[in-house]
């Protein structure tokens, strides 16, 4: 279905049955599909809501910057549940969808029953860190724009954070490829210059506001993410913790029936 929020078209799929419902956001270059090997084992015990993130997907690609700033998006998912009549849910995101996942929470606590964040971070500490990424995003925008998406994903293929996908059947690594190859130029472009972790402010002093329960989700092989859960869930009030063997940044992917299992029973109150 498609939902029309501010002007933009976002395409969300909705499936399952049950309350509250959990919304699942997808990394930068993928789509809701990712989410869809869990369909049929979530959606048996709860309405299932996964929006394609501005910039991706079938969700509309403004050539409007600001609307990809990440408080924008998350006014957007705020939107997209008043038109679903959604009150409360659960909420999973992966990497950039975790931080949109957490900044919604930390704008919308009373909406956010349990939050999920998979290899997820809550932005970079200092002005510094942000600057410098920054520019990198910058020159990885206009790489884009000069050369198109085919070479962009296949740069983005051999980034040191996805190394452990190599170990994966070519089928999945095919149908990954085949999700970041149906983006745009101007949606992938503008969601590094909208909504990377240079151009979001740091959510770090923010984490123990959080009042709900949070899992945090790491790969064993993803020693950046590892680092980062780290020094969050000392922050953090009614946090968790699970580091997945076997995997790297991808977790949903790498160790699906492990990911799974954790997610249904952090959401069924078993962890």
């Amino acid at each position: 279905m498609d939902v029309t929020i501010d002007e933009i078209r976002y395409h969300v799929e909705v499936c399952g049955e049950g309350d509250p419902p959990l919304v699942l956001l997808h990394g930068f270059t993928g789509d809701a599909s990712t989410w869809k090997p869990f369909y049929d084992a979530w959606g048996k015990h709860t309405t299932l809501i996964t929006p394609d993130i501005i910039g991706h997907g079938k969700t509309e690609s403004p050539e409007c910057l600001p609307r990809y700033q990440i408080e924008s998006v998350a006014h957007d998912l705020e939107g997209i549940l008043d038109e679903l009549g959604v009150n409360e849910i659960d909420l999973l995101g992966y990497s950039m969808g975790g931080r949109l996942a957490l900044t919604f929470t930390l704008l919308f606590p009373n909406r956010v029953r349990k939050l999920i964040l998979e290899s997820a971070s809550p932005g970079l500490a200092t002005e510094e860190e942000r600057e410098l990424r920054r520019r990198k995003d910058a020159e990885l925008a206009q790489f884009i724009k000069e050369h198109g998406i085919k070479s962009f994903v296949e740069y983005w293929e051999e980034i040191p954070l996805f190394s452990s996908m190599k170990q994966l059947p070519v089928s999945t690594n095919d149908f990954i490829r085949s999700q970041r190859l149906s983006n745009t130029t101007i949606g992938l472009s503008n969601s590094l210059l909208g909504m990377g972790t240079g151009s979001q402010p740091s959510l770090w002093g923010q984490l123990d506001q959080l009042a709900c329960e949070v899992l945090l989700l790491t790969g064993e092989q993803d020693s950046k993410f590892c680092g980062i859960a780290e020094g969050m869930i000392k922050a953090l009030k009614k946090g968790d913790w699970i580091v997945v063997e076997n995997s790297g940044h991808l977790i949903h992917v790498e160790e699906r029936e492990k990911f799974g299992t954790i997610v249904s029973d952090f959401l069924s109150k078993k962890i």
